[in-house]
């Protein structure tokens, strides 16, 4: 890694977090509902968005129910590459 990372991981995921409650907020559902409709338990989310600590299987529940799921889908598809060399070993 070349590039500076200016926040931590603990960071990233509590924006991200705070993106999704922005989302939940804006299509009028709480947090209860959001626990019925995904089936993530009401403390996996209340702690996902006070904290941003989840696990990749709830937050793409949580992404599915939100209709985000191509959000998640799309994530690592378009990683530009470092290197010639890791040109060359993916096409290996």
């Amino acid at each position: 890694m070349d590039g500076f990372v200016w926040e931590t991981a603990e960071e990233i995921n509590r924006n991200l977090a705070k993106r999704l409650k922005t989302i939940r907020k804006r299509r009028k559902i709480t947090q209860e509902e959001l626990s019925h409709i995904s089936g993530v338990s009401y403390g996996s989310i209340k702690r996902f968005e006070t904290t941003g600590n989840i696990s990749l299987l709830f937050l793409t529940r949580l992404a599915m129910t939100l209709d985000c799921a191509e959000e998640i889908k799309g994530l690592f598809v378009n990683v530009p590459y470092a290197s010639i060399e890791e040109v060359i070993r993916e096409s290996k």
